[in-house]
């Protein structure tokens, strides 16, 4: 090692400082010769090792201190010289364990120089950026500011810094472990970064429905007051139709459960008598007056009228998941063996399904819908329709006139139909009701009760165009079911003569 170290007795020298513990915890003990730790002195550094031309030696005094060395890690890395090897040196006080405090009669409270009993210790390392405290794999500084440390080779957790010191300070640190590690402890910051993870794997493995959310929503939009659009009812009336939907959805037996309401800003560009008649939100006086407000406007930089919507999101999900059921087809299948209806809130359900005739089962008997549907009357339950070939089919927003937009029933039979003449199978999720009903598995002989509905289910027992009960087919030349109108969004369905064996898929 140098021995100029009279000239540096009394003068600043270069230090090493822990900066990420090791696995090992070395930084704490008495210290070992392939292991720097804080308060070090260092004597050499040695950039390059293991090149052609073999290291660069730069040894102390270091002129310019720790931001000499910086510019020389900072070159070093810009070359691809991350490989080094720090030299330094401890009192052999603290290489025993024993502590240095000035005054002491058996110790001048000074780093011996290296004619003494000083140890020396040296560590393999490269040169790597140092990563800033709220981490995220960001660097400290950028350009030729950035600053560098020193990661071990023997242990990659660990990493020391290079700072400036006198040499008492360096006595400190070296002489008292705990003084070590309350310098460590105040310097201490957490790291957070960015990790890979498997989204596609987890959505198809962990999923009930692969690739899709258990999370549903219904998005209410507040209600116009006027044809012009430019007032609406106040945000508490937005909240109380989206509880009414709900409480209603849940009387007439569909089997969903609460999670989640909130309101939900829309931005949109309004004018003339909406930007007259909305509240203005140019300060933050104007902020009590939007508490309630579902619209309310501002202007931007280029001058143009913004309007913020509040809408408000109720989230809800199944009220024990939902089940797939899969119904396959086979030659000679002149039908499915179900009907779908809809609920007044947009939900499709099996309105009835048919009884076998003794020759062949139905599809929908071979696939267990039949034994799910008798279990859903049994429980007073709709047995609703969630997914088609994995699709949502729930009701999703609700407008500002008021109309559920949801999803039409004609079309959605035509589909099935469609899958019948192709010989395809037909894959439904239905929302279930109870964690243990395992319907499909059911014995076929097994006895399904008449179930006796709530008053309020009987209600829309009557409402509906099917019943519960399985009706018989009715004779082609019978007159047929007429449905005035079948509102789904924004376009309206006007069925004619619909006789009930047409309703059938």
């Amino acid at each position: 090692m140098p021995m100029d170290y009279g000239k540096r007795q009394q003068g600043g020298v270069v230090a090493i400082e822990c900066v990420a513990g090791g696995s090992r915890a070395e930084e704490w003990g008495t210290g070992c010769a392939e292991t720097v730790q804080t308060g070090d002195v260092v004597e050499e550094l040695l950039i390059g090792v293991g090149g052609r031309g073999g290291p660069a030696v730069h040894a102390a005094p270091f002129k310019g201190g720790r931001a000499a060395l910086q510019k020389l890690l900072h070159a070093a890395y810009k070359r691809g010289d991350t490989s080094v090897e720090v030299r330094v040196r401890r009192p052999a006080h603290a290489q025993q364990g024993q502590q240095l405090v000035p005054g002491e009669a058996d110790s001048s409270g000074e780093l011996l120089g290296p004619g003494s009993d000083a140890a020396a210790a040296r560590m393999q390392a490269c040169i790597v950026p140092q990563e800033t405290a709220g981490g995220g794999g960001g660097m400290a500084m950028v350009g030729r500011s950035q600053k560098y440390v020193l990661r071990s080779i023997r242990d990659p957790n660990y990493a020391v810094g290079l700072v400036d010191r006198s040499e008492s300070e360096c006595v400190a640190f070296r002489g008292s472990r705990s003084s070590r590690v309350v310098c460590a402890l105040s310097k201490a910051q957490l790291q957070d970064g960015y990790v890979s993870y498997p989204w596609e794997k987890k959505m198809k493995e962990v999923l009930p429905v692969p690739s899709a959310s258990s999370f549903l929503s219904l998005l209410v939009l507040p209600t116009a007051l006027d044809r012009a659009n430019s007032r609406y009812n106040s945000v508490d009336d937005t909240l109380a139709r989206a509880n009414a939907w709900f409480l209603a959805s849940q009387a007439a037996g569909v089997p969903i459960a609460f999670l989640n309401v909130q309101t939900e800003a829309l931005l949109t560009k309004i004018s003339g008598d909406m930007a007259s008649a909305t509240v203005n939100s140019g300060s933050l006086a104007d902020l009590p007056n939007l508490a309630n407000a579902s619209l309310y406007g501002f202007e931007d930089y280029h001058g143009v009228d913004i309007g913020v919507v509040k809408a408000v999101r109720l989230w809800f999900t199944a009220a024990a998941g939902e089940m797939p059921v899969e119904i396959t087809l086979e030659e000679g299948d002149t039908k499915l063996g179900f009907a779908i209806s809809r609920t007044e809130e947009g939900f499709l359900y099996i309105s009835s399904v048919m009884e076998d005739d003794g020759s062949r089962p139905a599809p929908s008997t071979r696939s267990g819908l039949r034994d799910l549907y008798r279990e859903a009357k049994r429980a007073s339950k709709l047995l609703v329709i969630s997914r088609v070939s994995c699709r949502k089919v729930l009701p999703w927003m609700v407008s500002t006139s008021g109309a559920i937009r949801c999803f039409d029933t004609v079309s959605l039979s035509q589909k099935l139909s469609l899958h019948r003449h192709a010989l395809r199978p037909i894959l439904l999720h239905v929302l279930m009701w109870d964690l243990g009903t395992d319907a499909p598995n059911r014995p076929q002989g097994a006895p399904c009760p008449t179930p006796q509905p709530s008053p309020a289910f009987a209600e829309l027992l009557r409402q509906n165009s099917f019943s519960w009960v399985d009706q018989p087919p009715q004779a082609d030349d019978e007159p047929g079911m007429v449905q005035g109108r079948d509102t789904a969004g924004d376009a309206s369905f006007r069925f004619h003569n619909f006789s009930l064996p047409n309703n059938w898929v």
